[in-house]
């Protein structure tokens, strides 16, 4: 095994010294050398190794007897092997203290690989940042670098803070926070975020954030916090340990005593089936487990650029069946473009041309995008008079003539007559002195990936994927269609959306789940209303990302599918090691309570058990498969 630490290796050379001294005792008590010494000589040379190997367990037990925590594990083993010695059993003994260690070593190795492929994401956390002062270059913790600084990040460096570059180009590797190995480019205007890795260039960057509110505070934050919150299952099995362990401890006692008192059996043969049925009854398979199964699972979503926020949501997951989407930002780019123009007695160029130059006052998203279209230069000095009506259009004048850009309510408004064409988008009309010019129509363009991510939601068998949106119904049924979902709501206010999702709850049949995807802060309570809210972490809103479940730290919509599939291995993996556990632990309780089963058998069913179910439940730890996967796939689509 290699990563042990040094506890773990102690552990590890106590079990082969252990293992050395026992095989060298069989095979003295094979040849009868024992029989030629005193009893309390044989007991004493049994005790040595048994000593070595279990004296941890007995300070573990008496230590959580002092605090009231009695009925354990480590008790059950103390109890089980002492009452082996007491009825002449040293070498099984032994040999129970010694195979319980090798499986606490798994468990130990286990939960220690579980923990690392999360606390791994701890070493994204920069240790300083290069702020730019008057006397040059000074390195600073980003703790103290304040929002709106310059800080230089060289080849190789970890990036300290979110900001946009202002000077340079580069390659940034995004590999620790969204999982994805292919590195993207960087150049002045683009936006970084903190915990990537500056690959190639230098580059200057103008911060947007303190570190408190950066992109790896918060994953930090999501990280450390994501083991407080279990699963139903993880819930029900610790419930069940607390009742199950003094149960077991009481029928044990029972086996020992009621059959001699009421048959008049040999006193020894009952405390030996009583010992062999507590070796068995230690309830460590189910109680490690299946947390550390939900924690693999964790890690290998985190691996992946996925954050789930505790095992509850992971359990989740694994049983949606409806996901909804918001619509800008999230399965659109959020980018609003001119795609379409339709000029009316007069030619492209002149319409484009007024509306553009009554459109240089307005900061809104639609006025960009109109100018930027335009292939002229736009001269404020020829504009004068500008009126805007927030939410309808603009008026100014253009050249000396009453230039009127803006919905149709806003034509009407000036007496103009106008009719929405047929299509999708959101369509701008244009008119000078009272004489209609014709229509632009902008649109917000679907992400490359997102129809990819729809097909394979269906595949990884979600029912339901519905848009919700504040566009027109031309426009959302354009969108829908195009991207094959099975609904979509228009013209929906942020409470709206909130009604529709619990709408959508409420048809959900029992037992499935609704999850609700988003980016912008006006998502942010539909994305705490939906069973599990999910957030864009690039590119999303410091509110929907506290307010979601789970983040996707790349913003790609091919990701939800990947994590319901290993929430799905999650939760096979968990019940298969509920079901074989207790399978194997019920069967071999009733061998030994007949007296079937030797201490041998208890020594598999309590250690072997524990250690297959650990074996078992490092498979979400292999988040490498799901990982290849996915980069194939993306490599196919792309």
């Amino acid at each position: 095994m290699s990563g042990l630490t040094k506890k773990q290796k102690n552990t590890l050379l106590r079990i082969v010294i252990t293992f050395v001294l026992f095989a060298g005792l069989m095979v003295c008590e094979h040849l009868g050398v024992f029989g030629q010494l005193p009893v309390w000589l044989v007991i004493g040379i049994f005790v040595i190794p048994y000593l070595l190997i279990g004296y941890d367990i007995m300070i573990k037990a008496a230590k959580n007897i002092a605090h009231g925590q009695v009925f354990d594990e480590n008790l059950l083993m103390l109890i089980a092997t002492v009452a082996a010695f007491c009825i002449g059993e040293y070498s099984e003994a032994v040999a129970v203290m010694l195979f319980y260690q090798v499986g606490e070593l798994f468990q130990s190795y286990a939960v220690g690989k579980a923990r690392r492929s999360i606390t791994d994401l701890m070493d994204i956390v920069p240790e300083y940042a290069n702020l730019e002062t008057g006397d040059g270059l000074e390195q600073t913790d980003p703790d103290d670098v304040e929002i709106g600084s310059v800080i230089v990040i060289k080849a190789g460096e970890r990036i300290p803070l979110d900001g946009v570059v202002i000077e340079g180009e580069t390659m940034i590797d995004t590999a620790a926070l969204t999982g994805e190995s292919v590195p993207r480019r960087a150049s002045v205007g683009d936006e970084v975020i903190s915990g990537c890795i500056n690959g190639s260039g230098t580059v200057k960057v103008r911060t947007t954030k303190a570190f408190e509110d950066s992109t790896v505070s918060r994953i930090l934050e999501l990280v450390e916090n994501a083991g407080n919150k279990k699963a139903r299952v993880e819930n029900f099995i610790t419930r069940f340990a607390k009742i199950y362990t003094p149960a077991v401890t009481i029928c044990a006692v029972l086996l020992a005593v009621i059959p001699p008192l009421v048959t008049g059996g040999d006193w020894g043969e009952w405390i030996r089936r009583a010992c062999c049925f507590l070796v068995i009854s230690c309830p460590c398979a189910l109680v490690i487990s299946v947390p550390l199964g939900f924690f693999g699972g964790i890690g290998a979503a985190s691996r992946s650029g996925i954050l789930v926020k505790g095992g509850n949501y992971l359990e989740a997951v694994s049983n949606i069946s409806t996901v909804v989407f918001d619509k800008t930002g999230t399965l659109t780019k959020g980018e609003f473009k001119v795609t379409r123009t339709e000029p009316t007695n007069c030619s492209r160029e002149e319409l484009m041309r007024y509306a553009a130059h009554a459109e240089s006052f307005s900061d809104h998203p639609i006025a960009l995008s109109v100018r930027e279209a335009y292939t002229g230069t736009v001269d404020t000095s020829r504009v004068a008079n500008a009126e805007e009506l927030a939410g309808h259009g603009i008026s100014a004048d253009v050249d000396g003539k009453r230039v009127v850009v803006g919905n149709r309510a806003f034509m009407q408004k000036h007496g103009i007559s106008a009719e929405d064409p047929s299509g999708g988008g959101t369509v701008i009309h244009t008119a000078a002195d009272n004489k209609y010019l014709g229509t632009i129509i902008i649109s917000d363009s679907i992400k490359p990936d997102t129809p990819e991510a729809i097909r394979r939601m269906k595949q990884a068998g979600i029912k339901h994927c519905v848009m919700l949106t504040g566009d027109r119904e031309a426009e959302a049924k354009a969108v829908a269609e195009q991207l094959g979902l099975d609904g979509y709501y228009a013209q929906l206010l942020p409470a709206d959306k909130v009604e529709k999702v619990e709408k959508l709850l409420k048809e959900c049949p029992d037992g499935e789940k609704l999850a609700f995807v988003g980016d912008g802060i006006n998502d942010a309570p539909v994305l705490a209303r939906a069973d599990i809210g999910i957030a864009m972490g690039s590119m999303g809103s410091d509110a929907a990302i506290e307010a979601a479940d789970i983040v996707i730290m790349d913003d790609d919509l091919r990701k939800i599918p990947l994590v319901k599939r290993i929430a799905a291995k999650t939760m096979r993996i968990v019940r298969e090691n509920i079901v074989f556990a207790l399978a194997v632990k019920l069967a071999i309780m009733v061998l030994g309570a007949f007296g079937i089963a030797d201490m041998w058998l208890a020594v598999f069913a309590d250690v072997g058990v524990a250690v297959i179910a650990i074996l078992n439940s490092m498979r979400t730890l292999a988040g490498s498969r799901e990982r290849a996967e996915k980069d194939r796939d993306l490599r196919e689509t792309d």
